[in-house]
């Protein structure tokens, strides 16, 4: 009998420890961006993220494309957070990429060596390159469909401990209802072109260019997609400002 009531009181308290830290991340989240014209919306997002999350060195925000394989960066705090999601994005690999697919929290403790280096060679170079010791990446979902991650990253090794997870996961859930809200407001206010909607221009022009190179070249969607971005890996450049120079006709891609 006291073993059980003392479990109760543990779950009690865990409860309300819950509650309050959700309450500070929704506070936080509205206060960084009440009265915020939808322009500024996301960088005031990721300075509240940072707030909230004071134990890594960056964050991001993305949201995926309609095949979940594509995205673009909606804010970033920083250039090396920002480069570390364009090269997922390019490359295809890494937490970012493998959170969409799985629907689930994906951790990369120690980019410099395995398992995390075998698991995505090209990212875990390139990322530690930038500045990157560890990324981990937490999905936005809505009704299990993907919309985005939250990406986080820090300049040493090491994983996240259990309390920072935690702070973590509940900050990807206020993020994900940030990201609704806004989608919606843009919906109903008419002639007004936002972030988001700026967002899906960029993943439109991906797949604008993808079918012009299916079209050159005579391959199928996947093939085209890995030719976007192995030339955008070879040139250093994201998918989108490949995908920009095709349209513009300024980049053939039958060329080396």
């Amino acid at each position: 009998m006291a073993v059980a009531g003392d479990g109760a009181f543990e779950d009690d308290d865990y409860e309300r420890q819950t509650d309050a830290r959700r309450a500070r991340v929704a506070r936080e989240l509205i206060v960084g961006v009440r009265g915020l014209p939808p322009a500024e919306v996301p960088d005031a997002l990721c300075r509240a993220c940072m707030t909230l999350l004071p134990w890594v060195s960056g964050v991001s925000v993305s949201v995926c494309g309609r095949d979940t394989d594509t995205g673009v960066v909606l804010c970033a705090s920083d250039a090396v957070a920002t480069r570390i999601a364009e090269i997922q994005y390019t490359l295809g690999e890494g937490p970012c990429t493998e959170a969409v697919r799985l629907r689930a929290p994906v951790f990369a403790t120690d980019l410099t060596r395995a398992p995390d280096a075998r698991r995505w060679p090209l990212f875990s170079d390139q990322a530690a390159k930038a500045g990157a010791q560890a990324a981990f990446s937490l999905p936005l979902t809505v009704a299990d469909t993907p919309l985005g991650t939250l990406d986080l990253y820090r300049r040493v090794t090491g994983s996240l401990s259990e309390d920072q997870a935690s702070w973590a996961l509940l900050v990807a859930d206020a993020v994900t209802l940030a990201v609704i809200a806004l989608d919606r407001a843009s919906a109903e206010t008419n002639g007004v072109v936002t972030w988001l909607e700026g967002a899906q221009a960029d993943r439109e022009e991906v797949h604008q260019a993808t079918g012009m190179i299916m079209v050159q070249l005579g391959v199928g969607a996947d093939e085209a997609v890995l030719l976007l971005r192995a030339r955008a890996f070879a040139q250093g450049r994201t998918t989108t400002e490949i995908a920009r120079a095709i349209i513009a006709r300024t980049m053939d891609i039958r060329n080396d």
